[in-house]
Protein backbone atom coordinates (compact mmCIF):
# COMPACT_ATOMS: atom_id res chain seq x y z
CA UNK A 1 0.00 0.00 0.00
CA UNK A 2 1.10 3.66 -1.18
CA UNK A 3 1.71 5.54 2.27
CA UNK A 4 1.12 9.09 0.44
CA UNK A 5 2.54 12.34 1.99
CA UNK A 6 1.67 16.21 2.17
CA UNK A 7 2.03 17.21 -1.59
CA UNK A 8 4.88 19.49 -2.20
CA UNK A 9 5.86 22.57 -4.69
CA UNK A 10 8.66 21.05 -6.34
CA UNK A 11 10.30 22.94 -9.73
CA UNK A 12 6.85 24.34 -10.97
CA UNK A 13 5.23 20.60 -10.61
CA UNK A 14 4.04 18.75 -7.40
CA UNK A 15 5.11 15.50 -5.45
CA UNK A 16 3.42 13.67 -3.43
CA UNK A 17 0.16 12.09 -3.08
CA UNK A 18 -0.94 10.95 -6.39
CA UNK A 19 1.48 12.67 -8.44
CA UNK A 20 4.04 10.56 -10.66
CA UNK A 21 7.83 10.37 -9.42
CA UNK A 22 10.48 12.78 -10.80
CA UNK A 23 13.70 11.33 -11.54
CA UNK A 24 17.27 12.52 -11.16
CA UNK A 25 19.70 11.19 -13.17
CA UNK A 26 23.26 11.94 -14.74
CA UNK A 27 26.51 10.32 -15.65
CA UNK A 28 28.17 9.98 -11.75
CA UNK A 29 31.27 11.83 -11.93
CA UNK A 30 31.75 14.95 -14.77
CA UNK A 31 34.57 13.75 -17.22
CA UNK A 32 33.82 15.73 -19.90
CA UNK A 33 31.30 18.64 -21.23
CA UNK A 34 30.58 16.14 -24.30
CA UNK A 35 29.44 13.62 -21.90
CA UNK A 36 27.20 15.80 -19.97
CA UNK A 37 26.02 17.47 -22.93
CA UNK A 38 24.86 14.10 -24.49
CA UNK A 39 23.40 12.68 -21.01
CA UNK A 40 21.32 15.51 -20.39
CA UNK A 41 19.99 16.02 -23.84
CA UNK A 42 19.10 12.43 -24.19
CA UNK A 43 17.54 12.41 -21.11
CA UNK A 44 15.65 15.57 -20.88
CA UNK A 45 13.77 14.23 -24.43
CA UNK A 46 12.99 10.96 -22.77
CA UNK A 47 11.56 12.74 -19.68
CA UNK A 48 9.62 15.61 -21.61
CA UNK A 49 8.06 12.47 -23.75
CA UNK A 50 7.04 10.95 -20.59
CA UNK A 51 6.00 13.63 -18.50
CA UNK A 52 8.93 13.64 -15.88
CA UNK A 53 10.15 15.92 -13.71
CA UNK A 54 13.71 15.80 -14.87
CA UNK A 55 16.67 16.92 -12.50
CA UNK A 56 20.23 16.40 -13.87
CA UNK A 57 23.02 15.42 -11.60
CA UNK A 58 26.95 14.75 -12.17
CA UNK A 59 29.79 15.20 -9.63
CA UNK A 60 32.44 17.52 -9.85
CA UNK A 61 34.29 15.86 -7.06
CA UNK A 62 34.04 11.91 -5.54
CA UNK A 63 35.74 12.55 -2.83
CA UNK A 64 34.93 9.25 -1.49
CA UNK A 65 36.99 6.94 -4.02
CA UNK A 66 38.12 3.48 -2.83
CA UNK A 67 41.43 3.72 -4.05
CA UNK A 68 43.71 7.55 -4.03
CA UNK A 69 44.62 6.57 -7.50
CA UNK A 70 40.81 6.56 -8.99
CA UNK A 71 38.93 9.81 -10.85
CA UNK A 72 37.58 11.78 -8.48
CA UNK A 73 36.44 14.72 -10.64
CA UNK A 74 37.22 18.15 -12.40
CA UNK A 75 36.89 20.22 -9.27
CA UNK A 76 34.53 22.62 -7.84
CA UNK A 77 35.53 25.52 -10.08
CA UNK A 78 35.01 23.63 -13.99
CA UNK A 79 31.82 21.54 -12.14
CA UNK A 80 30.52 25.00 -11.78
CA UNK A 81 30.95 26.00 -15.18
CA UNK A 82 29.41 22.90 -16.37
CA UNK A 83 26.40 22.71 -14.43
CA UNK A 84 26.06 26.35 -15.76
CA UNK A 85 26.82 25.15 -19.52
CA UNK A 86 24.00 22.88 -18.76
CA UNK A 87 21.52 24.72 -17.02
CA UNK A 88 21.74 27.36 -19.28
CA UNK A 89 21.16 25.05 -22.59
CA UNK A 90 18.75 22.48 -21.31
CA UNK A 91 16.76 25.20 -18.94
CA UNK A 92 16.76 21.73 -16.46
CA UNK A 93 17.29 22.33 -12.05
CA UNK A 94 21.05 20.62 -11.84
CA UNK A 95 22.09 18.67 -8.71
CA UNK A 96 25.85 17.75 -7.45
CA UNK A 97 27.35 16.83 -4.89
CA UNK A 98 28.87 18.82 -1.43
CA UNK A 99 31.31 17.21 0.94
CA UNK A 100 32.15 20.49 2.61
CA UNK A 101 30.58 23.41 4.41
CA UNK A 102 32.83 25.29 2.08
CA UNK A 103 31.87 24.08 -0.97
CA UNK A 104 28.20 25.77 -0.30
CA UNK A 105 28.91 29.32 -1.20
CA UNK A 106 30.61 28.72 -4.39
CA UNK A 107 27.79 26.78 -5.89
CA UNK A 108 24.49 28.28 -4.41
CA UNK A 109 23.63 30.22 -7.44
CA UNK A 110 24.29 27.68 -9.80
CA UNK A 111 22.68 24.31 -7.90
CA UNK A 112 19.03 24.02 -7.60
CA UNK A 113 19.47 20.67 -5.48
CA UNK A 114 22.70 19.97 -2.91
CA UNK A 115 23.02 16.52 -2.41
CA UNK A 116 24.67 15.43 0.98
CA UNK A 117 26.71 11.83 0.19
CA UNK A 118 25.60 8.86 1.99
CA UNK A 119 28.63 8.79 4.77
CA UNK A 120 27.99 12.20 5.50
CA UNK A 121 24.15 12.04 6.35
CA UNK A 122 24.94 13.02 9.83
CA UNK A 123 26.96 15.82 9.45
CA UNK A 124 25.14 18.98 10.93
CA UNK A 125 27.24 21.56 9.84
CA UNK A 126 27.42 20.13 5.88
CA UNK A 127 23.60 19.29 6.15
CA UNK A 128 22.61 22.94 7.73
CA UNK A 129 24.74 24.89 5.84
CA UNK A 130 22.88 24.03 2.74
CA UNK A 131 19.46 23.90 3.72
CA UNK A 132 20.25 27.90 5.06
CA UNK A 133 20.71 28.62 1.40
CA UNK A 134 16.66 27.93 0.80
CA UNK A 135 17.74 24.65 -2.05
CA UNK A 136 16.40 21.53 -1.63
CA UNK A 137 18.77 19.60 0.16
CA UNK A 138 18.96 15.56 -0.84
CA UNK A 139 20.26 13.51 2.28
CA UNK A 140 21.81 10.23 0.65
CA UNK A 141 20.34 7.43 3.42
CA UNK A 142 23.80 6.10 5.21
CA UNK A 143 23.83 2.38 4.26
CA UNK A 144 24.36 2.11 8.13
CA UNK A 145 21.43 4.54 9.56
CA UNK A 146 18.09 3.14 10.44
CA UNK A 147 14.96 4.38 7.95
CA UNK A 148 13.58 5.53 11.40
CA UNK A 149 16.84 8.09 12.09
CA UNK A 150 15.72 9.98 8.67
CA UNK A 151 13.78 11.80 11.04
CA UNK A 152 16.48 13.54 12.49
CA UNK A 153 17.93 14.69 8.85
CA UNK A 154 14.58 16.48 8.07
CA UNK A 155 14.41 17.92 11.94
CA UNK A 156 18.16 19.12 10.98
CA UNK A 157 16.76 20.97 7.58
CA UNK A 158 13.55 22.42 9.32
CA UNK A 159 15.44 24.06 12.18
CA UNK A 160 17.95 25.45 9.60
CA UNK A 161 14.73 27.33 8.19
CA UNK A 162 13.88 24.97 5.03
CA UNK A 163 11.30 22.63 4.27
CA UNK A 164 13.05 21.67 1.07
CA UNK A 165 14.50 18.58 1.86
CA UNK A 166 14.71 15.21 0.39
CA UNK A 167 15.89 11.60 1.34
CA UNK A 168 17.41 9.19 -0.40
CA UNK A 169 17.34 5.76 0.27
CA UNK A 170 20.61 3.32 -1.38
CA UNK A 171 20.61 0.02 0.50
CA UNK A 172 21.87 -1.31 3.47
CA UNK A 173 25.30 -2.54 4.72
CA UNK A 174 24.77 -6.67 4.58
CA UNK A 175 27.81 -7.87 6.15
CA UNK A 176 31.15 -6.99 4.37
CA UNK A 177 31.19 -5.91 0.54
CA UNK A 178 27.41 -6.46 -0.20
CA UNK A 179 24.32 -3.99 0.02
CA UNK A 180 20.77 -4.98 0.85
CA UNK A 181 17.41 -3.44 -0.37
CA UNK A 182 14.87 -3.79 2.48
CA UNK A 183 11.52 -2.30 0.94
CA UNK A 184 10.59 -1.83 4.31
CA UNK A 185 12.72 1.44 4.64
CA UNK A 186 10.71 3.61 2.28
CA UNK A 187 7.11 3.20 4.45
CA UNK A 188 9.12 3.52 7.43
CA UNK A 189 10.68 6.95 6.51
CA UNK A 190 7.27 7.84 4.82
CA UNK A 191 5.51 7.92 7.90
CA UNK A 192 7.52 10.88 9.05
CA UNK A 193 6.25 13.01 5.66
CA UNK A 194 9.61 12.53 4.35
CA UNK A 195 9.61 12.38 0.52
CA UNK A 196 11.29 9.69 -0.78
CA UNK A 197 14.11 9.24 -3.63
CA UNK A 198 15.06 5.78 -4.66
CA UNK A 199 18.49 5.13 -5.89
CA UNK A 200 18.71 1.85 -8.13
CA UNK A 201 22.09 1.84 -9.42
CA UNK A 202 24.33 2.84 -6.09
CA UNK A 203 22.15 -0.15 -4.28
CA UNK A 204 23.38 -2.02 -6.94
CA UNK A 205 27.08 -1.44 -5.41
CA UNK A 206 29.19 -4.48 -3.60
CA UNK A 207 31.39 -2.03 -1.83
CA UNK A 208 35.09 -2.92 -2.11
CA UNK A 209 34.48 -5.95 -3.94
CA UNK A 210 36.02 -5.52 -7.10
CA UNK A 211 39.64 -4.89 -4.60
CA UNK A 212 40.66 -1.19 -5.19
CA UNK A 213 37.24 -0.33 -6.56
CA UNK A 214 33.25 -0.68 -5.87
CA UNK A 215 32.06 -3.55 -7.21
CA UNK A 216 28.15 -3.81 -8.59
CA UNK A 217 25.22 -6.07 -9.89
CA UNK A 218 24.48 -4.11 -12.77
CA UNK A 219 21.79 -6.67 -13.74
CA UNK A 220 19.34 -5.93 -10.56
CA UNK A 221 18.75 -2.64 -11.33
CA UNK A 222 15.79 -2.62 -12.69
CA UNK A 223 14.28 -5.10 -10.78
CA UNK A 224 15.14 -3.06 -7.34
CA UNK A 225 13.50 -0.19 -8.96
CA UNK A 226 10.30 -2.01 -9.70
CA UNK A 227 10.28 -3.31 -6.29
CA UNK A 228 10.64 0.36 -4.91
CA UNK A 229 7.72 2.15 -7.38
CA UNK A 230 5.53 -0.72 -6.60
CA UNK A 231 5.65 0.12 -2.84
CA UNK A 232 5.49 3.75 -3.70
CA UNK A 233 8.38 6.58 -4.15
CA UNK A 234 8.28 10.56 -4.65
CA UNK A 235 11.70 10.32 -6.88
CA UNK A 236 14.16 7.86 -8.95
CA UNK A 237 18.05 8.23 -8.63
CA UNK A 238 19.62 6.75 -11.78
CA UNK A 239 23.36 7.15 -13.17
CA UNK A 240 23.29 6.46 -16.67
CA UNK A 241 26.37 6.27 -19.03
CA UNK A 242 26.01 5.92 -22.80
CA UNK A 243 29.33 3.32 -22.32
CA UNK A 244 29.25 2.19 -18.94
CA UNK A 245 31.99 -0.11 -18.93
CA UNK A 246 34.74 2.29 -19.22
CA UNK A 247 32.68 4.93 -17.19
CA UNK A 248 35.74 6.69 -15.28
CA UNK A 249 33.22 6.27 -11.82
CA UNK A 250 31.02 3.60 -10.86
CA UNK A 251 31.41 1.08 -14.08
CA UNK A 252 29.80 -1.78 -12.67
CA UNK A 253 26.59 -0.02 -11.88
CA UNK A 254 26.01 2.92 -14.00
CA UNK A 255 22.44 1.98 -16.05
CA UNK A 256 23.02 2.15 -20.12
CA UNK A 257 22.06 5.05 -21.43
CA UNK A 258 20.68 3.36 -24.55
CA UNK A 259 18.30 1.24 -21.88
CA UNK A 260 16.91 3.97 -19.97
CA UNK A 261 13.63 5.10 -21.48
CA UNK A 262 11.91 1.46 -21.86
CA UNK A 263 12.90 1.25 -17.94
CA UNK A 264 11.03 4.55 -17.14
CA UNK A 265 8.29 3.42 -19.20
CA UNK A 266 7.87 0.20 -17.35
CA UNK A 267 8.35 2.22 -14.11
CA UNK A 268 5.48 4.68 -14.90
CA UNK A 269 3.57 2.18 -15.46
CA UNK A 270 3.97 0.60 -11.98
CA UNK A 271 3.34 3.94 -10.67
CA UNK A 272 0.55 4.92 -11.97
CA UNK A 273 -1.07 1.62 -11.04
CA UNK A 274 0.14 1.95 -7.33
CA UNK A 275 -0.85 5.45 -7.03
CA UNK A 276 -4.36 5.79 -8.91
CA UNK A 277 -5.12 2.17 -7.09
CA UNK A 278 -4.78 3.71 -3.83
CA UNK A 279 -7.29 7.02 -4.70
CA UNK A 280 -9.80 4.79 -6.27
CA UNK A 281 -9.99 2.60 -2.75
CA UNK A 282 -10.09 5.93 -0.73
Amino acid sequence: MYDMITERDFFGKKIGGKHPFFLISGPCVMENQDLLDRVCGEMKSICDELGIVYIFKSSFDKANRSSINSYRGPGIDEGRRLLDFIKNKYNVPVLTDIHETIQVDPLKDTVDIFQIPAFLCRQTDLISKAASTGKWVNVKKGQFLAPEDTRHIKTKIQESGSEKYLVTERGASFGYGNLVFDVRALPMIHKYDIPIVYDGTHSAQLPGAAGNITGGVREFIPHMMRAAVSVGIEGLFMEVHPDPENALSDATTQFPLSKAKKLLKDLLTIDRLVKGSILEES
